[in-house]
C-alpha cells in the first residue's frame, strides 16, 4: 500500500505555501497508517511508564528482601530519568540504521528483557535489569512521534493525544495493579516481572502491524531532513526547553507533592490518591486539547492556558497547601497536562520524519537530563532551607520559564 505522493507531510495544508511545492514520496522506511498500527501505538505507549511507576508501590518490599541501602533505593528510583536522557539520543541514529519498524521492535524486546531480567537476582541485577527495561523505553519515547508524524500526517494531533492518554494510563495502571499482582502471584518478583507480558503482546502486534516497513535509504534520508545540525537552531531550543522545563516540573511533583502534602496534615493515603488523580486528569486533557491545539495555527495559547492553571495550583500549595488540597492539586494536574502539547509541538515543527526524529531525540534527550535534576534541587533547597517556601518559588520560576518556551515553540515554524 502506497501513500499518495501529493498528500502533505503536515495537517495545514496553507503553511506548504512557505516552501513552495513541498511532497512527500512514500519510503521504504514509513508505516502506512491505520487501524492496527493505530493500536500497536496505544500498545506500545501503555507499556512506557508501567516498568517505573510499578516499583515505588513495593520499593519497601523490595528493599526489605534484598537488604538494599536507601541510596540503592535513591540510584534506583533516578535510573529512568538519567536513561531516557541519554538512550534517547542514539534513537534517530538506530532508525535511521535499521528502519523505524525494527527499532521499535527492538526497543520492546529490549524493554521485556529487562523486566524479566530485574526479578531474578540480587540488588544489583534489579538495577542493571531495571537500566536495560529503561534503555528500551527511552527509545520507543523518542520514535513513536516520528511513527505519528509519517504515518498519520493528518491525524498528528489526534494520535499525540491518544498515544499520551495511553501512556499515562499505562503509568496509572503500574502503580495501581502491582501490589494485586504482588498478592496474587506470591511476591514482588512476580509481581514486577508479569508487565513483561505486556510487553511482549505490544511487541507481537506492533510486529504485525510494521511488517513491510524497510529501512530508509540513507542518500534519501538526507534529502528529506534539513541537513544541518539542530543544536543551531533556535526553536529547536525553544522546543527542547518546553519540553525540559515541562519534565522538569512533572518529576519533581511525582517524587516530592506526597511529602509536602502528608507535611500540611494530609494522611499519607489520601495523598497517594490526589497523586494518582493528577496523572488520571491528563488522560482526557491529552485525547481533547491535543486534537484540538494541533488543528489551531498556533498552540501557544493553548501551553499558556494549561501553564496558568499549573501556576495558580502551585501558589495554593506553596501559600496554603491545607486549605485545599485537592483543588490544589486538580490544577497542578491540568498544569502538568502539557506533557501532551510538547509531543504535538515536537511532531509539528518538523517537516519531515527525519527531522522529528531528530528533534524528539534532542528534545527529550536533554528534557529529561533536567527533568533527572529537578527532584534533586528540590530536596536540596527544602534540607538548606528547612521549609517549603524556596523549593516552590523555584518552581514557580521554571513554570514561567515552562510558559515561555512553550509559547515560543507553539509558534508555526519548522525546524
Amino acid at each position: 500500500m502506497r501513500v499518495d505522493s501529493r498528500e502533505p507531510v503536515s495537517p495545514f495544508d496553507d503553511s506548504l505555501e512557505l516552501e513552495g511545492s513541498i511532497e512527500t514520496e512514500w519510503r521504504p522506511g514509513v508505516i502506512t497508517g491505520g487501524v492496527l498500527l493505530g493500536v500497536a501505538v496505544i500498545l506500545v505507549a501503555l507499556n512506557l511508564r508501567p516498568a517505573i511507576t510499578s516499583v515505588g508501590p513495593i520499593l519497601g518490599e523490595m528493599r526489605d528482601d534484598l537488604g538494599a541501602t536507601a541510596t540503592w533505593a535513591g540510584v534506583l528510583t533516578t535510573l529512568p530519568g538519567l536513561c531516557f536522557a541519554a538512550a534517547g539520543l542514539a534513537a534517530p541514529l538506530l532508525a535511521r540504521r535499521f528502519g523505524i519498524g525494527a527499532a521499535i521492535a527492538s526497543a520492546l524486546s529490549v524493554l521485556a528483557v529487562g523486566l524479566v531480567l530485574r526479578v531474578i537476582d540480587g540488588p544489583y541485577v534489579v538495577l542493571g535489569g531495571t537500566l536495560v527495561a529503561t534503555a528500551g523505553i527511552a527509545l520507543a519515547n523518542v520514535l513513536i512521534p516520528v511513527v505519528i508524524k509519517d504515518s498519520f500526517p493528518a491525524r498528528v494531533g489526534m494520535m499525540t493525544g491518544v498515544y499520551t492518554a495511553a501512556l499515562q494510563g499505562g503509568g496509572a495502571l503500574g502503580s495501581a495493579l502491582t501490589p494485586p499482582l504482588e498478592n496474587a502471584f506470591g511476591g514482588w518478583r512476580q509481581g514486577l516481572g508479569a508487565w513483561s507480558v505486556l510487553a511482549v503482546l505490544a511487541l507481537l502486534v506492533w510486529i504485525l502491524a510494521a511488517r513491510g516497513a524497510g529501512r530508509a535509504p540513507v542518500a534519501e534520508a538526507g534529502k528529506q531532513g534539513s541537513g544541518r545540525s539542530l543544536l543551531r537552531s533556535p526553536l529547536a531550543w525553544m522546543v527542547t526547553l518546553f519540553f525540559g522545563t515541562q519534565a522538569f516540573l512533572a518529576y519533581v511533583v511525582m517524587g516530592w507533592l506526597p511529602e509536602v502534602m502528608i507535611d500540611a496534615g494530609v494522611s499519607k493515603g489520601d495523598s497517594g490518591l490526589l497523586l494518582g488523580l493528577m496523572s488520571l486528569i491528563a488522560v482526557p486533557i491529552s485525547l481533547v486539547v491535543a486534537p484540538m491545539a494541533a488543528r489551531a495555527n498556533s498552540q501557544s495559547p493553548w501551553i499558556v492556558g494549561l501553564g496558568v492553571f499549573g501556576f495558580v495550583g502551585m501558589v495554593g500549595m506553596m501559600v496554603a497547601p491545607e486549605a485545599s488540597p485537592l483543588l490544589w492539586c486538580v490544577l497542578i494536574g491540568l498544569g502538568m497536562s502539557v506533557f501532551s502539547l510538547a509531543l504535538t509541538v515536537i511532531a509539528l515543527r518538523a517537516r519531515s520524519g527525519e527531522d522529528t526524529a531528530r528533534l524528539s531525540g534532542m528534545a527529550q534527550g536533554i528534557g529529561y537530563l533536567m527533568a533527572a535534576v529537578g527532584p534533586f534541587l528540590f530536596g536540596l533547597l527544602h534540607d538548606l532551607t528547612h521549609g517549603w517556601t524556596v523549593p516552590w518559588i523555584m518552581m514557580l520560576v521554571v513554570f514561567v520559564a515552562q510558559m515561555t518556551f512553550g509559547a515560543l515553540a507553539g509558534r508555526r515554524r519548522f525546524v
